[in-house]
């Protein structure tokens, strides 16, 4: 069986095959792997036994990544929550696997690394990595029911308050509205030790998803409290980031973003809230998503070689570099996620 190479981002077949594929997500339309490359560079490409021409049955899509600081590697895909191979019988999957390890050692790649939401069998050569929570929020009940789900003291009684103090609400995928966003999410990240993700990296996002994409913002008195980014495909709706100034955590707004959302899913007759994943250490997000009725579950990422340790992160940091970057004015606070991000996808 013969494996091809084809870019997704040219290929005029890779539109149509995500819509006809179940296991598509966000992480694999042109969009995302072209913001990916406007910010980072990062290469991508599909593997695929569907021969050119043909209509694409299996793929396979990863990003190179070539790093002086952390490394020569392939993932599917870089910030991605997860990517799930779209490949429909065992044997192609076994077939695009053996492909990749043998371009891995040809190319002299440090590993290959891929990200599945769906249990997959463990190939040959791949070894669990990194495990995470995800969680997720099925659609299926009415509003109200999804209501009464919220936990009564921490989310709904903030959704109300909300509503009482006249905390408003704005959506679009404007730049006036990455640069709220922008702002809020620098406070979140100096509020966690850790530098925020490039500007240009949002922008980017706006400029290919469109209107994919939604930027909510909340605000109280003219003052942006809190905004959340969520990305739509299909049937699924996805909630990627969230930020807020920790000065108006009482308003509840967060909340309210959140359940606007929820609330929009449903006017859309969209089956399920992708909430993401989310470090095992990070017990208060993952309180945080519990109590908006979502499912947990646990979701593993795979390297090849086995044996492999995870590389370092941008979460990684000792104790003093993060109260560094706590410190740091926001012009280099901002500059350091520049420089940092593009070697840690």
């Amino acid at each position: 069986m013969s494996v091809y190479e084809i870019d997704p981002l040219l290929d005029p077949r890779w539109p149509e095959f995500l819509q006809r594929n179940p296991r598509a997500s966000i992480f694999h339309t042109a969009g995302w792997l072209d913001a990916l490359k406007r910010t980072y560079g990062y290469e991508p490409v599909a593997y695929t036994t569907s021969a050119p021409g043909a209509q694409l049955g299996s793929a396979w899509v990863f990003s190179r990544i070539r790093s002086w600081l952390t490394g020569r590697r392939m993932v599917s895909l870089p910030f991605s929550d997860h990517c799930d191979p779209l490949v429909d019988t065992p044997l192609h999957l076994e077939e695009l696997s053996r492909a990749l390890r043998q371009e891995r050692d040809e190319h002299r790649w440090n590993y290959i690394e891929y990200r599945p939401l769906s249990a997959e069998p463990v190939m040959d050569g791949f070894e669990s990595s990194q495990t995470f929570c995800f969680h997720r929020l099925h659609l299926q009940h009415t509003l109200v029911e999804l209501f009464g789900g919220l936990h009564k003291d921490s989310t709904q009684r903030k959704i109300r308050r909300a509503d009482r103090e006249g905390v408003t609400y704005e959506e679009g995928y404007s730049e006036p509205l990455v640069n709220q966003f922008y702002r809020l999410l620098v406070l979140t990240r100096r509020r966690h030790q850790l530098p925020p993700q490039p500007r240009k990296w949002f922008s980017n996002l706006a400029s290919c998803m469109g209107d994919r994409l939604k930027i909510r913002v909340a605000s109280s008195q003219g003052i942006p409290i809190a905004s959340i980014l969520t990305l739509r495909f299909k049937s699924t709706l996805m909630y990627k980031y969230g930020c807020a100034d920790d000065r108006f955590f009482r308003l509840g707004g967060m909340q309210m973003l959140l359940w606007r959302a929820i609330e929009e899913a449903k006017e859309s007759s969209l089956q399920e809230f992708d909430l993401g994943r989310s470090e095992p250490s990070d017990k208060g997000l993952i309180v945080f998503k519990d109590r908006l009725g979502a499912t947990r579950t646990t979701v593993s990422y795979f390297r090849y070689p086995a044996g492999l340790h995870p590389g370092p992160s941008i979460s990684s940091h000792n104790q003093r570099v993060k109260e560094l970057l706590s410190r740091l004015p926001d012009c280099l606070l901002t500059s350091s996620g520049r420089l940092l991000y593009k070697h840690f996808g």
